[in-house]
């Protein structure tokens, strides 16, 4: 009997803390103070989406390629796109080789489009 209550205590303890506490958000019940989910229209950080360009040139060969088809490989926070599987794996093991100062000053340059 006592290993009983012992259980029933957690188990009311687990309940109060998944409905009102910590695990509120998992059960839909989340700490939305402005009446929005996820900052919405009403005064909420806006919706944005990044848009990559429709074509890039690989750093590492020179082509140009469609973002659509390319292999793709994110370094120091710049998304870089590739004609092939061996260019990517080329640029990974070397990349500040591929990327100059000139590299760099023109890839940040690019145009990114946001919706």
């Amino acid at each position: 009997m006592e290993a009983l209550l012992y259980f029933a205590l957690w188990a009311g303890l687990f309940f109060l803390m998944m409905r009102f506490g910590c695990g509120a958000h998992v059960m839909g019940h989340g700490h939305q103070h402005s009446g929005t989910a996820g900052g919405g229209e009403k005064g909420g950080a806006p919706n944005v989406k990044w848009l990559p360009p429709t074509t890039d040139i690989d750093p590492v060969c020179g082509k140009t390629v469609q973002t659509a088809e390319a292999k793709s490989a994110v370094h120091d926070g710049t998304v870089y796109y590739f004609c092939s599987r061996d260019c990517r794996e080329i640029f990974e093991a070397a990349p500040t080789q591929y990327l100059g100062s000139d590299a760099k000053a023109q890839h940040s340059q690019k145009e990114h489009r946001h919706a």
